[in-house]
């Protein structure tokens, strides 16, 4: 049999359809004795076959996998995420050495843009100190989203991540490595390093989180 090309389908108040042997795991935030998230705990691949569905309505009980309940619950997928860029959307917060943009619409609140003394937002006018801007760079690299960026010399700067989907515990789906994902109507969205899909049926841009899940209580 051919190999399935890689991508993620968004099927009309339905799954995601994953297909392309994409390797599936869960990621988990490793967080500090204050509840700061400090990086991310991954398990084994559980999954690789050619083609998988993926609940998209956050009701399945075999979650992450779809089991048809979005039929039972008429589970409104209608998609209102953008089609256009990133850069086109994005705010620019400056900085030295560095210039760091901010997207707050697919801002999934992981948490990792700051700690209990700072955060990205007050460090980006410092980053002419290199310590501050390192930091920042680290922050920013562990976004799960992408809403935030950064460029160094006009280049964006991305930290190597696999193809791969993590399903982040009670929260969205973490694409990384460039997966295209094609919407229910056949448009595609902006291919980018780091994607998230949700998967509690409640963000209003949906297919992609808007960090709706912790309002929702979602667990799984």
């Amino acid at each position: 049999m051919a190999e399935q090309p890689v991508t993620v389908t968004v099927i009309p108040d339905g799954p995601y359809v994953v297909s392309g042997s994409v390797p599936l795991r869960v990621r988990q935030a490793v967080v500090s004795e204050h509840g700061e998230p400090l990086t991310w705990r991954s398990e084994e691949a559980s999954d690789q076959r050619q083609v998988y569905a993926l609940c998209r309505c956050g009701e399945s009980s075999r979650k992450p996998y779809c089991d048809d309940t979005h039929r039972k619950v008429g589970f409104d997928g209608t998609e209102a995420a953008p089609t256009d860029s990133f850069r086109e959307r994005c705010a620019d917060l400056g900085g030295t050495g560095i210039e760091v943009t901010d997207d707050r619409s697919i801002c999934v609140h992981a948490g990792f843009c700051g700690n209990r003394m700072t955060n990205i937002w007050r460090m980006t006018p410092e980053t002419d100190d290199s310590v501050v801007r390192a930091q920042v760079m680290a922050m920013i690299e562990r976004c799960p989203s992408g809403a935030l960026s950064y460029t160094v010399d006009g280049a964006e700067i991305e930290p190597a991540l696999p193809v791969e989907i993590s399903v982040i515990t009670d929260g969205p789906l973490w694409l990384t490595g460039g997966i295209p994902v094609k919407r229910s109507d056949g448009e595609p969205f902006e291919v980018r390093n780091r994607v998230t899909l949700c998967r509690c049926g409640h963000s209003a841009q949906k297919p992609l989180c808007d960090g709706s899940h912790k309002e929702a209580g979602f667990t799984g």
